[in-house]
């Protein structure tokens, strides 16, 4: 029985005992401990305490006099702090764990029960390439895609593309007024192109050229026609530049199941249906004194009313979401058909929206609960998005999974010819002030290969690029989801060529190691055999954190927390480092403890490989 097995059983168990002497519920926690305080903790004696009036060690001694610890308990203390600590039976323990790990759904949950989930990331506008900061994104939101499908929700993603608005109004302008080539220079891509070249020279130049400046809000009407040249310009433009934005998606691992075009839902007429729904059921109301007087207002609860219809009749930037929204969640009947874009290196079909006829059968992305992936600056929209949608919908089914911005350190930004006072950063695409994310991938696979080579002369190229790859964009992935989300991240392209300390390549060596000390062997050990031989502190403190591998999953799923996969991960890596150092496998005493020792070897490596998979990230096969 896994350690979330045996956490639920204490909880029911401890329901009882309360129940049974007629004690008050209370919202008491049960908890893997840290270490020297048993496997299992529980609060429970403190919160009884002041309505029972008595010490909460004592409260506790009496809830160790009455439990009945069964098969996978060896034992229960009450702490002289009051705690109740839960001792887990190692015999018991390990012939259960080391077995299941090898199962394919080891750390599968049913949290989800496969409701309907859709999760949006990625959504950058397509008008240049991918930075550092959107790869945050991509992390972040195909991370938490693959820890709800683990948890039994049946997910689908998303990916938005504002091909409608002013960023890509503004390459048109730069294309067709500015004199810039269609035509990226030999050996750039189209998406680098258009972002540091065009763009930022377009928007450069606004100040000082009003003629152009007016050119732009001519080309951004002009978008709202879908027969105009500039819709048809733009059409062209930013498919090409989207076709870059995604091969830099998949090469880090991430896919999705439908992209969602802004133009589309403009023509669809959308915002006219939501727009009418909204005013029929009075959640919308025009105002008629005031500074807001004309305008259409949505009430926010404790703030003040936001302006949805400005007095002008047209739609504020927030209104622009809210259809979308409304589209996801099922409020608004589907208006779209749907067309293959492509199938994805992992095998899995794209569709897109499209109001043509196509011969594909209708797709379906409504969902239960909505999750979009959207930095921190957008919190204020994505508070009245969700404050509408609550209307429509119980309340928490649309979420906000917000996160901080990826900075560049003073150094970093001086290395692309900024100057900032040894200041960091915020990136900017309109400044041209940004890493490319192309270019940190080859940076590091460079890195990577280099030191392998090294250390691995009997490889060839095509093995070394492999193993170049998998560090690389593990070491990406890994060090964008590993803060909190709420925290910044400072980038710096030094510190993130390292490759040791807290860090992806520190866990992906415990993985090759594992797969090594296998290889030795040369076949698969043998899982029928006795597993109370596995006693040394190093052995139990692997087997069990490889046991506690579905408390993380069910954190992280509850939570969108990517992180805490990540955490495991580097948990579970340092327990298999401790016993790699003090316990010696392919010379145990007898054949029966090393085989034994290596069916640990091998429940770890399935149990890291499977926890890796979760966010994204290979271990190589060398290192």
């Amino acid at each position: 029985m896994a350690f979330l097995n045996i956490i639920n059983q204490v909880k029911e168990n401890i329901s009882k005992i309360i129940s049974k002497k007629g004690y008050a519920n209370v919202d008491f926690v049960v908890e893997y401990s840290r270490s020297g305080f048993g496997d299992i903790t529980c609060n429970v004696a403190f919160l009884l305490a002041k309505d029972l009036k008595k010490n909460p060690q004592e409260i506790a001694q009496e809830f160790t006099a009455e439990y009945n610890l069964g098969s996978d308990l060896e034992k229960v203390e009450a702490h002289k702090s009051g705690y109740l600590n839960f001792f887990i039976n190692t015999n018991s323990f390990n012939s259960t764990i080391l077995p299941q790990s090898l199962q394919e759904n080891y750390g599968s949950l049913d949290i989800g029960k496969n409701s309907k989930l859709v999760i949006e990331h990625t959504s950058v506008n397509p008008n240049k390439a991918l930075h550092i900061g959107h790869l945050r994104n991509v992390a972040i939101g195909d991370s938490v895609s693959r820890i709800l499908s683990k948890a039994n929700y049946d997910v689908k993603v998303l990916n938005y593309v504002d091909d409608s608005g002013l960023q890509v109004a503004d390459i048109i302008v730069g294309f067709k007024y500015g004199g810039f080539s269609e035509s990226p220079p030999d050996g750039e891509k189209f998406a680098n192109y258009c972002g540091d070249t065009v763009y930022v020279s377009t928007t450069s130049k606004y100040e000082s050229d009003k003629d152009l400046e007016s050119k732009r809000h001519e080309i951004l009407k002009e978008l709202e026609d879908s027969t105009s040249d500039a819709a048809k310009f733009g059409k062209t433009l930013t498919r090409k530049i989207l076709s870059d934005q995604l091969d830099t998606a998949w090469n880090l691992g991430a896919s999705y199941d439908c992209l969602n075009f802004e133009s589309e839902i403009l023509y669809s007429k959308l915002w006219d249906k939501i727009f009418e729904k909204m005013k029929s059921e009075n959640l919308v109301h025009l105002e008629d004194q005031g500074d807001n007087a004309g305008c259409w207002v949505l009430p926010i609860e404790n703030e003040d009313d936001k302006i949805i219809v400005r007095s002008n009749g047209a739609a504020t930037y927030v209104a622009k979401d809210i259809p979308y929204a409304a589209w996801k969640l099922g409020a608004l009947t589907d208006p779209f058909n749907y067309a293959e874009y492509t199938t994805q290196p992992n095998g899995r079909t794209l569709y897109e929206t499209t109001l043509e006829e196509t011969q594909i059968p209708k797709q379906s992305f409504v969902a239960d609960r909505v999750i979009t992936v959207i930095d921190n600056r957008q919190t204020n929209l994505q508070k009245i998005v969700t404050s509408l949608m609550s209307k429509f919908n119980p309340e928490s089914s649309y979420v906000h999974l917000g996160y901080e911005a990826v900075t560049l350190s003073s150094e970093t930004a001086k290395i692309l010819g900024n100057t900032t006072d040894g200041k960091d950063v915020q990136m900017s695409g309109r400044k041209g002030l940004y890493i490319n994310a192309d270019e940190i991938i080859a940076k590091l696979e460079k890195h990577v290969f280099l030191e392998s080579k090294e250390r691995n002369d009997d490889l060839d190229d095509v093995s070394l690029s492999e193993i170049a790859h998998s560090v690389a964009i593990g070491t990406i992935r890994y060090e964008l989801i590993k803060p909190d989300l709420g925290k910044i991240i400072t980038f710096d392209i030094n510190t993130s060529l390292k490759l040791e300390g807290d860090t992806c390549s520190y866990i992906q060596y415990s993985c090759v190691r594992a797969a090594r000390i296998l290889e030795k062997f040369g076949k698969e050990p043998n899982f029928d055999t006795n597993f109370d031989q596995l006693n040394t502190k190093y052995e139990i403190d692997l087997i069990k954190q490889i046991g506690l591998f579905e408390v993380f999953v069910n954190d992280a799923a509850k939570n969108y927390s990517p992180k805490v996969i990540a955490k495991y991960c580097y948990d579970l890596a340092v327990a298999f480092s401790s016993f790699y150092e003090h316990v010696n496998v392919l010379k145990a005493d007898t054949p029966e403890l090393i085989n034994a020792r290596l069916c640990l070897v091998l429940s770890f490596k399935s149990t890291l490989e499977n926890a890796l998979d979760l966010i994204g990230i290979t271990a190589p096969r060398r290192m």
